[in-house]
């Protein structure tokens, strides 16, 4: 995949703790100074509009985009008739950021965290991907890539991101 910005997919099975992480991620970053973005990838049909509002209204209506636009906001509701490619939607959207952590895209070409809890599975839905390039979880599962602990402090997972994905950004400083 082909971006600028440094992509990183957060990756495992359903209830592993991903949405947690990519919290803990991207408030660390905030703090850092970064310009985060996030993309979460479902298999589902969803709505981001609300019935009765303007925008839900114009949807209805047929509008194949719809722009809501604020002072601070801007949200895009948009029609498509196949699944836009990631790559597509970060060069569009997503060029004024520094980082993009993704939930999904399992078997995309970019590099993954797993967040991996025995409590959940005993096995890593990664586990064979080259472009895996960490484990967070509660235990090691021994693999040829970094083990960071779910439990202890999100800095060191930062730190880890920031030595091997952001240091050719401008933020590389921090």
């Amino acid at each position: 995949m082909k971006s600028k910005i440094p992509i990183i997919s957060v990756a495992g099975i359903s209830n592993s703790g991903k949405t947690t992480l990519i919290v803990k991620l991207i408030k660390e970053l905030k703090v850092r100074g970064f310009r985060v973005a996030t993309i979460k990838h479902s298999h589902h049909d969803f709505e981001l509009d609300t019935e009765g509002k303007d925008s839900w209204k114009h949807t209805q209506a047929g509008a194949d985009v719809v722009v809501v636009t604020s002072q601070n906001t801007m949200g895009i509701i948009r029609k498509s008739y196949k699944e836009i490619p990631l790559t597509e939607i970060i060069n569009t959207y997503l060029q004024d950021t520094d980082i993009v952590i993704i939930e999904g895209y399992k078997s995309e070409e970019i590099p993954k965290i797993e967040v991996f809890r025995t409590e959940v599975s005993n096995k890593l839905v990664c586990k064979d991907d080259r472009n895996l390039i960490a484990v967070v979880g509660n235990k090691d599962p021994k693999l040829e890539v970094p083990f960071f602990n779910i439990n202890e402090d999100i800095s060191t997972v930062i730190d880890f991101l920031i030595s091997n994905l952001l240091k050719c950004s401008d933020k590389s400083h921090i």
